[in-house]
């Protein structure tokens, strides 16, 4: 089962190594995993996607309310959170196939934010589905780099 784990802490030295040493310790991997601050320089928000066993993740999620430094922690199910995840994807470009590229990311309402001869660099956010949606159709042009934020989720 997929989880997504927003843990509200304190902005302190070492929070997130702890978290990180839970999991693992735990035997669970970390599928994507964001930290930032929030609207309050004290704290940041750490999103954690995960995948395994729920009566564990029960356990660990009892066990990161537990830690030091940690204000908050909320399990989502997918209803009750909305998500989002960003993407910069740089993709190889030519003058016959650039029309096309642009078509593909006013469809998926990605913004292009850098051009050159040979290459253009285009920014989306959405869902992991309509991301990997965007990648599926835009690797046949040649990706030649991309740089992924991981879920960030919020309570609706």
């Amino acid at each position: 089962m997929r989880h997504t784990i927003s843990v509200l802490v304190e902005n302190k030295f070492g929070v997130l190594a702890r978290i990180s040493g839970l999991f693992s310790g735990r035997g669970f991997n970390i599928h994507t995993l964001n930290v930032a601050p929030t609207h309050d320089p004290e704290l940041s928000r750490v999103t954690a996607v995960v995948k395994g066993d729920d009566t564990v993740l029960d356990q660990i999620t009892k066990q990161l309310k537990k830690l030091i430094n940690v204000v908050e922690v909320d399990d989502f199910e997918r209803d009750e959170a909305v998500s989002r995840e960003l993407i910069l994807v740089k993709v190889e470009s030519t003058a016959e196939n650039r029309g096309e590229i642009i078509q593909l990311c006013e469809l998926f309402r990605a913004k292009i934010i850098n051009v050159r001869h040979d290459d253009l660099v285009a920014e989306l956010t959405g869902d992991e589905g309509k991301i990997s949606a965007f990648l599926g159709l835009i690797e046949k042009y040649g990706i030649m780099e991309l740089a992924r934020t991981g879920n960030l989720a919020m309570k609706r």
